[in-house]
């Protein structure tokens, strides 16, 4: 049972009299416990919906188009608490989160509901067997696993779970119902790369086509790891050696199936000091969100972009200047893109600045993970331009502010210029730089 907050204006359920206070308590006498529950017996054209006012239950009938809502809102997303994570994961960032940032930033997440909702990826921990027959029935997917190895010995000390292990058989009751799936591996130097990768790599390729990408990106790692598993960053050799491992069993994989499956996270190769793979390499980017071929996503997007930047500069009044600052991961890139645009007209002026990560360490180098901290200490008394660009990645999903908890408006105010947002879009980019984007703007 679910309480409704609030009933939309017109919608089919204030048609049907549903009020806000009500509790929902099953669709077509299926109990409705979450969002999944919800979601999945709402798609009937014909609906019965029974509810509870006070202490009287009561019963109306909606038709409607298949996947239509009926308006009902619930006091959140998930119609139900986020499922807590029970792993004291070696490499978990959140363990890493230095003291006074706001709580929801020290909650640890492990909800399946929220990897079809988001794509966020689950460990399986939090699993049961019921929770894995749900979304069998529900033939829900893809489903977006944290693996990070097969050796189920090996998954129960990294996770410190004593279920980790044990829940990998869920893969293959995925495989079996036809589900999608894609992984996730996180190394950890000395731990869970080399031969164990290997090992890894060989058991999931098994699972092709059902598993249809796995991610291999490097443990992020702050400068607050006291007390916690000693870990280490890779050197340059090091990541070469892992691109170089990783790029011959997806070879190999390739020429079979005609699918890579496994792809190196672009922050290996910034560590390696190897350029980006061109486009083809990442076949359909099924790995972009986890930092797999972003940069290259957004190089290709500005290749295609920029063809009709000339015509568009006649719109400039006078010169437009613009400051760009980003992470180390993404500074050269950004940099070359403008000086391209530079290169076509004397009516912009772009300045790119490097951010280095003082907050949680100089080893985070993503654009996602700076803070608005960084950006006033670093650029205070250093810009004279028409408008400040940032990342978007780095602002909170649902509100603008940084990790540190500064807001878009304090950067602005605290530096003296115009501040906008930008995604990690290669369109987008060239629409800000130009002044024509209605991207958020303080």
């Amino acid at each position: 049972m679910v309480k409704i907050i609030d009933v939309e204006r017109n919608s089919l359920a204030e048609e049907a009299r549903i009020f806000p206070g009500d509790t929902l308590i099953s669709i077509n006498e299926n109990e409705i416990n979450d969002v999944l529950d919800y979601r999945f017996y709402l798609t009937e054209k014909k609906v019965k919906i029974k509810c509870k006012r006070e202490n009287t239950e009561y019963s109306v009938s909606i038709k409607k188009g298949e996947y239509d809502d009926i308006g009902l809102i619930f006091e959140t997303p998930l119609m139900d608490k986020k499922h807590s994570c029970k792993n004291g994961c070696i490499f978990c960032f959140i363990d890493q989160n230095p003291k006074g940032l706001r709580d929801t930033l020290y909650f640890k997440d492990d909800d399946s509901r929220l990897s079809f909702l988001h794509g966020n990826y689950i460990t399986l921990t939090n699993m049961t067997d019921s929770d894995v027959e749900r979304i069998v029935k529900m033939r829900f997917s893809p489903i977006n696993v944290s693996i990070h190895t097969t050796n189920p010995e090996l998954r129960v000390k990294m996770m410190k779970n004593k279920n980790a292990g044990k829940v990998l058989r869920y893969l293959d009751v995925f495989k079996e119902a036809g589900l999608s799936m894609c992984g996730q591996i996180v190394l950890c130097k000395g731990v869970n790369d080399g031969e164990e990768l290997v090992r890894s790599m060989n058991d999931l390729s098994s699972y092709y086509p059902a598993l249809s990408s796995v991610s291999v990106v490097p443990a992020g790692l702050t400068k607050y790891r006291e007390g916690l598993y000693p870990l280490s960053d890779y050197t340059k050799d090091e990541a070469r050696e892992i691109i170089a491992l990783v790029d011959r069993f997806a070879k190999e994989h390739k020429e079979k199936t005609g699918s890579r499956l496994f792809f190196v996270a672009d922050e290996l190769y910034l560590k390696a000091s190897l350029p980006i793979p061109e486009g083809e390499y990442y076949e359909d980017y099924p790995q972009i969100e986890n930092g797999v071929g972003m940069l290259r996503s957004v190089s290709d997007e500005f290749d295609i972009g920029i063809d009709d930047v000339v015509e568009r500069l006649d719109s400039i009044d006078g010169k437009r200047r613009v400051s760009i600052a980003t992470g180390v991961a993404a500074y050269d890139t950004l940099l070359s893109m403008s000086e391209r645009l530079m290169s076509l007209t004397d009516k912009l002026e772009i300045k790119v600045y490097k951010i280095v990560n003082d907050f949680f360490g100089h080893s985070i180098t993503v654009s996602g993970l700076l803070t608005g901290v960084d950006i006033i200490n670093q650029l205070s008394g250093r810009l004279s331009c028409d408008e400040l660009i940032l990342p978007s990645s780095a602002l909170k999903a649902d509100e603008d502010v940084f990790l540190c908890g500064t807001t878009l408006e304090e950067v602005s105010s605290k530096l003296g210029v115009p501040v906008a947002t930008c995604d990690n879009d290669g369109f987008e980019f060239i629409d800000r730089v130009l002044g024509s984007s209605e991207n958020s703007r303080i």
